[in-house]
């Protein structure tokens, strides 16, 4: 009879639904791939922070074989496919949202470094997490960091203190042995990761810090921050050197001005910013901004490859620019909504973003897989 609802179960609906709900808001805010063990640049691992906390790592040769066993004809529905991967290696790595991973070293001793909204860097050694000791789903409490530190809090009134900030990006420089973490509190700072003592402080922004890269050839660091502005530091000296303001070069279309993304070619002559769905390009020697062009949606992260850009953001799809803002091609991503890219050494690409998927992508723009993200 239709419309019997005699076995109707409340509870599993109920459940069905906020489970529904979780995984589709679950979020990729970074992937970053592993350091080759060998000169042959092989895929190997690829990480993932996500919004629940969690580090991931995924053997690629796995997963693309997963993948093609479940999708053998490469279409893919992230609605109705089951899409979840196995991960190797799996922890909790923070309190609150994960927001960006890299590596310091590109050797057996590359150490895992990554930042969240508890206000913490983190580093765990990269051969430990490899090892068959940790090769397993884990809690992040049974895994030792190697670095833990945490940002300071600010004193008010009465000797009370500000809340944590949190650390949105980070950045390394292994030959000054240091990690930068762009804060919530408008400050950047730097970190000794032998020790784990703050030695810089980086104070000017008047408002959040959403990125940062370091140039690590002139010795510095830069900033795009909520202010609008991208700033030049030095990190001898912890002074601003230089104050960018691409809102000032570009006929800004819509009401961001902030300053979301920013990236450095290989050279780190030429400084890409992004400001909601415009980007400034700039020769950094000549401190001159030579091009301006808008994309389809809000940038949320971009990179260099050679000499064209990359770049994701509030759509699904990955964007090919030339150095003269003329698009080369437009990939179709799972992700509704992207948050990160990352470029591998064969030219593969990671796009991670919204409901936790992941596209790898190879560097003729073929899709090799997509897959879902474990989360807690």
């Amino acid at each position: 009879m239709l419309g019997d609802a005699t076995n109707w179960n409340e509870d599993l609906y109920r459940e069905t639904v906020l489970k529904e709900r979780e995984i589709q808001t679950q979020t990729v805010f970074r992937t970053a791939w592993s350091p080759s063990q060998s000169q042959n640049p092989n895929l190997n691992s690829l990480i993932v922070a996500s919004s629940d906390g969690s580090i991931a790592s995924y053997s690629i040769a796995s997963t693309i074989s997963a993948s093609k066993l479940k999708n053998p004809f490469g279409f893919i529905n992230a609605d109705t496919d089951s899409l979840l991967a196995e991960p190797d290696c799996f922890f909790q790595a923070h309190d609150g949202s994960a927001y960006d991973v890299k590596f310091y070293g590109d050797d057996n001793n590359a150490i895992l470094m990554s930042c969240g909204d508890d206000g913490r860097v983190r580093g765990w050694r990269w051969n430990e997490l490899t090892s068959s000791k940790y090769h397993t789903s884990l809690e992040g409490n049974n895994i030792k960091p190697v670095i833990d530190v945490v940002n300071p809090q600010h004193k008010g009134p009465w000797g009370s203190l500000s809340p944590l900030p949190e650390n949105n990006a980070i950045a390394v420089n292994t030959q000054a042995g240091s990690v930068f973490a762009a804060s919530g509190d408008s400050c950047a700072y730097c970190w000794d990761v032998e020790t784990g003592k703050l030695k810089t402080v980086f104070k000017g922004h008047s408002d959040y810090l959403h990125c940062i890269v370091a140039r690590n050839s002139s010795n510095q660091i830069i900033t795009g921050s909520e202010d609008g502005t991208t700033r030049i530091w030095d990190c001898k000296s912890g002074k601003c050197i230089q104050v960018i303001d691409p809102a000032k070069h570009l006929k800004l279309k819509g009401p961001v001005s902030w300053v979301g993304s920013v990236a450095l070619d290989a050279s780190e002559s030429w400084l890409a910013c992004s400001s909601g769905r415009n980007i400034s390009l700039w020769n950094l020697p000549a401190s001159e901004c030579t091009l301006k062009f808008s994309t389809q949606a809000s940038v949320q992260d971009m990179l260099f490859d050679n000499n064209q850009i990359l770049t994701v953001g509030a759509d699904p799809i990955l964007n090919r620019f030339d150095m003269n803002g003329e698009i080369l091609s437009q990939i179709p991503c799972a992700s509704p909504s992207a948050f990160s890219i990352s470029l591998h050494p064969a030219g593969v690409i990671a796009v991670g973003g919204y409901g936790c998927l992941v596209d790898v992508i190879s560097q003729f723009g073929s899709h090799m897989c997509t897959f879902r993200s474990q989360w807690v």
